[in-house]
């Protein structure tokens, strides 16, 4: 009997903390909205959906979330992306993939179609193909750049590029071997050497760098590994020409102040003392911003693609240069969907886990502008 009372007055002391806490929470929420309004004098930055001419060529990056195609590959751990498979990735789902992602690049372009798109998490060249020719995308006459990676899940890095704003010179496969961990494989990065506009040659970098899964102690040495080697490419490509247009682009996995982009890739955020062999990071103004971002964990937005060029790109008086001197983040309603617990948008996946959603990707795009002067 003393133990039914004792539970019983646990139950209701457990009732009473639970109802306070709910009351405290509630009084909080208008604080909570009100602090996380946007200021005032926060730069309004406005889609230009404009008509470019033979003068402007749009440059965009986005990463799609795991666009596999239905079948196993024996060689890749891409079983969970079968009809059996965890994801029950059916031929349906596949398709519809293959439309939002149209949908969502027909859309960065505006009134004509980006240039040059870079592209991650692709399994394979077979699902840029059916990109381009299953859906209306194939009206644009889109040229692949691609090459096989080796990372474990068979996802790849890849560019598209139009062929009446890009001719391409030269490209490669930029591989990448930890000297620390031999066994580890990750995503190439793929140099794509190209003359824009007929008129300027530009050095183009698509990247996918090592994720942050399993911790900053295990994964930081891999970023900083990959960026060790863009540098290395870049600064190569330095040697040669200081005034050269070099683009990195990419999901880089980590933030535009974050070690492997401050200290080893040298991406500067500054343009105001920029040397002319520097980097400059054209998101890095953009992080302090709690209400942008290309990629929301919990309930902060992060800038983990970004958009890196060579200096020359905006000291240059004439010829090609970085139009607005900035870069942008897509954003549209229709790719955000409703925090279920926390307030706010976030960008409209195709799975959460291994829930089906049906969206576009948990990233979102990132472009700019180039105009010859």
């Amino acid at each position: 009997m003393k133990q039914i009372v004792l539970g019983t007055w646990i139950y209701l002391l457990g009732v009473i903390i639970f109802m306070c806490s709910t009351q405290n929470t509630m009084a909080q929420e208008p604080q909570l909205a009100e602090e996380r309004q946007i200021p005032a004098d926060a730069e309004e930055v406005v889609f230009d959906d404009r008509p470019r001419g033979n003068d402007v060529a749009r440059i965009a990056f986005y990463n799609v979330e795991n666009l596999f195609d239905t079948k196993d590959d024996p060689e890749k751990m891409d079983e969970a992306f079968t009809p059996t498979g965890m994801y029950g990735w059916s031929f349906k789902k596949y398709n519809k993939k293959l439309h939002q992602i149209y949908k969502v690049l027909v859309s960065v372009g505006g009134w004509e179609p980006a240039a040059v798109i870079g592209l991650c998490e692709l399994e394979n060249r077979f699902v840029l193909e059916q990109l381009l020719s299953r859906t209306p995308l194939e009206r644009f006459d889109y040229q692949i750049v691609h090459q096989e990676s080796p990372d474990k899940r068979g996802i790849d890095v890849g560019l598209i590029y139009r062929k009446e704003k890009f001719k391409l010179l030269d490209y490669k496969a930029i591989q990448i071997r930890f000297p620390f961990d031999t066994a580890s494989r990750t995503r190439d990065i793929l140099y794509v050497k190209g003359q824009l506009m007929k008129r300027d040659t530009v050095h183009i970098f698509v990247n996918h760098w090592p994720s942050r899964f399993g911790g900053h102690l295990e994964t930081d040495p891999k970023r900083a590994f990959v960026a060790q080697t863009v540098r290395q490419h870049a600064d190569s490509i330095y040697k040669h020409n200081p005034w050269a247009n070099i683009i990195i682009m990419g999901d880089l996995n980590d933030a535009p102040s974050d070690k492997s982009l401050i200290e080893v890739l040298n991406a500067k955020g500054d343009a105001d003392n920029l040397e002319l062999t520097d980097l400059y990071n054209l998101m890095h103004r953009m992080e302090k911003n709690w209400w942008e971002g290309s990629h929301k964990h919990e309930e902060h937005w992060g800038i983990l693609d970004q958009i890196i060029i060579s200096p020359a790109l905006v000291k240059r008086q004439e010829g090609l240069h970085l139009r607005n001197e900035r870069a942008y983040i897509f954003k549209a309603d229709w790719m955000l969907m409703d925090e279920e617990v926390r307030l706010g948008k976030k960008p409209f996946r195709t799975f959460l886990g291994a829930r089906y959603l049906g969206g576009y990707s948990d990233h979102l795009p990132i472009y700019i502008d180039l105009e010859y002067r």
